[in-house]
């Protein structure tokens, strides 16, 4: 659902910075469902901003002065007077429509917990995990998805960007994973290989890109992860590391505090996947038309413990389908060059 119908197909200009000490950038911005897009020239998504979530770091001056969130290291730079009351008016009926159902949830299960409190609701940290994974909305799975990006890259650097590359990446990913996903980011350092993240964000070692000769292997860590969110939920992953205070806290106030993020994106950095399983990994490459060993050999140049994969390959001994054009792969293997 749009956030207004009036404003499905309202566009402009604005200046977008991506950190406090990143270069200012021209960019197209328009709503999408109860997100503020922006886009740089060639088209390419950069980030998707919440629209309750946005805050007005400047109210009454222009221009106008945005950022996506609390503590959030973006800015935008808006002169457009329709778009900034656009978004002025967004965001209160965007506020004022989401809570309506989720309000009737939230009343309901607040009961719950006060009426079972006394037996000892907290000895049931799963359930109460596995009710909020529920009734989370998207827009606050990408919200605090992008606040732990942000946390993760202090630790891994910064996401690695160039047009080129970008726009590279982005098409692989629609090429291999469709709409699984909402956005793929390749980071200098940090995951293994590849990290699902809330909001369906997926980061890329830059060694997968940088270390191969094609783009099998990219793809294969993309289907890996992926298979890793449909697994388990990645929300959830958190939620149970954040422990039953913080999952209570995400009921009732919409948030996470920031130091839950930070303690979590350091575990999740250390910590290894979990294992997945072969026969349902090898039904995702099949689907996608991706060869299997290509990314078996990465996990274990040997080839030992992925042999599975290796000899039931769809694509063993005959030629897998091209994933992306030359030119876009080497785009792809220069995108944290710059």
């Amino acid at each position: 659902m749009t956030a207004l119908k009036e404003y499905d197909r309202l566009e402009s200009t604005g200046i977008w910075r991506e950190s406090p000490d990143a270069q200012r950038r021209d960019v197209l911005i328009s709503f999408g469902d109860a997100t503020l897009i922006i886009r740089d020239k060639t088209d390419t998504a950069l980030a998707h901003w919440s629209l309750p979530a946005i805050e007005r770091l400047n109210p009454g001056a222009r221009p106008a002065l945005f950022r996506p969130g609390p503590d959030a290291g973006e800015e935008l730079e808006l002169e457009d007077g329709t778009l900034i009351d656009a978004i002025e008016k967004v965001r209160r009926t965007v506020a004022r429509r989401r809570p309506h159902r989720g309000r009737l949830r939230l009343y309901i299960f607040t009961g719950l917990v006060a009426a079972i409190g006394a037996l000892g609701f907290f000895w049931l940290p799963g359930a109460l995990v596995r009710h909020t994974v529920t009734v989370v909305p998207e827009s606050k799975r990408l919200a605090i998805g992008t606040a732990l990006l942000g946390h993760m890259t202090r630790l891994t650097g910064d996401t690695c960007r160039s047009n080129l590359g970008t726009a590279a990446l982005a098409r692989l990913k629609a090429r291999v994973l469709g709409d699984g996903l909402r956005k793929a980011y390749v980071v200098p350092s940090g995951p293994e290989g590849s990290l699902s993240l809330p909001g369906g964000l997926l980061l890329l070692n830059r060694t997968v890109v940088e270390d191969h000769d094609a783009a099998d292997v990219a793809a294969g860590y993309m289907l890996a992860a992926s298979e890793q969110a449909r697994m388990v939920d990645p929300m959830e992953l958190l939620l149970k590391e954040a422990g039953g205070a913080a999952t209570l806290h995400l009921l009732t106030s919409g948030q996470i505090e920031d130091d839950v993020l930070r303690d979590y994106a350091e575990t999740l950095l250390s910590t290894e996947p979990p294992a997945l399983n072969t026969d349902v990994l090898l039904d995702r490459f099949a689907t996608a038309k991706v060869a299997a060993s290509p990314y078996a050999y990465a996990v274990d140049v040997t080839g030992e413990s992925t042999i599975d994969l290796i000899e039931a390959d769809p694509y063993r001994g005959i030629e897998a389908p091209r994933l992306i054009s030359d030119g876009d792969w080497i785009s792809l293997q220069e995108i944290c060059a710059e």
